[in-house]
């Protein structure tokens, strides 16, 4: 799939006039789509003018809408903002974003991390910018502080290889591409030099990273585990490396050891499990079954008994009787899932399982509220296993942190943001241990 990198909108799209104030970058989807935010909003901050962005979902339908929400909204807060929109959503189906009155261009995937796409046409540059990055290449990701988050958001990879047939990212992201491993641990020390005490490692399929990289042979090809273990040796003082959302059967075994072993890996495990029926599975076309899920969720806590387990879940996939939906509920408290994303199924264009049957949406939107209130009997029953234990918590900017486990902390007045503090909560307060 071939987009331009950018779009201009029609000509009737309001003009932006000339100003220094800094822009706003409203981001939508996941973690990848946090830390490329965080570029963006560094060079949105060098360009002339004011620019404001929209960085677009396309994981469900519910997601596109929010997309285009949130451009209406950016616009009226900027009635005379450049608006610009950029990301997945906006990189499948350009032509629907560029002919909203709101917007002014459209910025594709590959070319969100090039500044020269957030100068407006005839602006002229302070210096020469580089050409954005052809779909097949990694674009140079701008090392940046978060503005809203104390941990730093680092992407290793980006695209996916695999064919998931309710999946439509593929299409806005690309084949997988890994980033080198001297690039990772460049953007990681310059975080480290900022005094950062948590880095994520982001991805659309983190634990594909390295299978596009130079190789002697088949068996020496690098894996997820060889990077991580490579950034721990690099950076003996860094307290925290959190992994974000891992493919369960791309778990090496170094991999596997780091986190059941590592102190600084934190024990905060989110696994793309999707469902919890055999037929279900096979018919997304994931590679793991129910039993390798759980087999590997047991092993883990075998080893790190303080392990919290996350988990994605689609809920009334095409096809999905009653008892599969019964396969998921159960699969939630056998795999002890603490931190929930569950989804409900939404029909993505173009994809094998917008052409299944297709279940009433109406069961859909009810399965999915089983599956969230299943999450939350298992969250609030390990929330208050926690109260009364010492925990290490991250500050956040807002008042908020969270423990290696991810559990949420409200935090004493005057915590400096990005600290790493030991509380022991007495008590749970509207779902936060304080």
């Amino acid at each position: 799939m071939t987009l331009p990198a950018q779009i201009q909108a029609p000509s009737n799209a309001p003009s932006t006039a000339p100003s220094r104030a800094p822009g706003e970058v409203v981001t939508l989807g996941c973690r990848l789509n946090l830390a490329e935010s965080e570029a963006i909003r560094a060079m949105v901050a060098q360009a002339p003018g004011q620019t404001v962005v929209v960085n677009t979902c396309a994981v469900t339908a519910e997601a596109v809408r929010q997309s285009r929400r949130a451009v209406r909204r950016l616009r009226r807060d900027h009635p005379d903002a450049r608006l610009v929109v950029t990301g997945c959503a906006a990189t499948i189906a350009p032509g629907d974003f560029a002919a909203m009155a709101e917007v002014d261009a459209v910025v594709a995937n590959p070319a969100k991390l090039s500044p020269q796409s957030w100068r407006a046409p005839g602006e002229s540059a302070p210096a020469p910018a580089p050409a954005p990055a052809p779909a097949s290449t990694p674009a140079p990701a701008p090392t940046a502080t978060s503005a809203h988050h104390t941990r730093a958001f680092v992407p290793v990879q980006n695209g996916c290889d695999h064919a998931c047939t309710f999946c439509i990212i593929p299409a806005g992201r690309g084949a997988s591409v890994s980033s080198p491993v001297d690039d990772v641990l460049r953007r990681i020390g310059a975080h480290c030099d900022q005094g950062v005490n948590e880095v994520v490692l982001t991805g659309v399929d983190v634990t594909g990273w390295g299978a596009d990289l130079p190789e002697r042979s088949r068996a020496e090809r690098p894996r997820l585990g060889d990077l991580v273990a490579a950034i721990l040796r690099a950076f003996p003082a860094l307290p925290r490396l959190r992994l974000s959302s891992l493919d369960g059967v791309e778990i090496d075994d170094l991999l596997f050891d780091i986190i059941t072993g590592e102190p600084r890996l934190m024990p905060h495990i989110h696994l793309s499990l999707q469902a919890g029926d055999d037929m279900v599975l096979k018919r997304m076309k994931r590679r793991h079954s129910r039993a390798q899920a759980i087999a590997l969720i047991e092993r883990m806590h075998a080893r790190r008994p303080d392990i919290a387990i996350g988990a994605d879940v689609i809920a009334g996939f095409p096809t999905e009787t009653a008892e599969m939906h019964a396969n998921n509920i159960s699969l939630i408290a056998e795999a002890r899932v603490v931190h929930g994303h569950v989804f409900p199924y939404s029909p993505r264009p173009g994809t094998p399982a917008a052409r299944m049957p297709q279940v009433d949406p109406v069961e859909v939107r009810e399965r999915a509220a089983q599956l969230r209130a299943a999450v939350a009997a298992n969250r609030a029953a390990w929330l208050q296993s926690l109260v009364g234990q010492a925990r290490i918590v991250l500050a956040e900017r807002d008042g908020t942190g969270h423990s290696g486990e991810f559990a949420p902390y409200r935090l004493p007045p005057g915590t400096v943001p990005g600290s790493l503090i030991t509380l022991t909560p007495g008590t749970i307060e509207q779902g936060y241990l304080a």
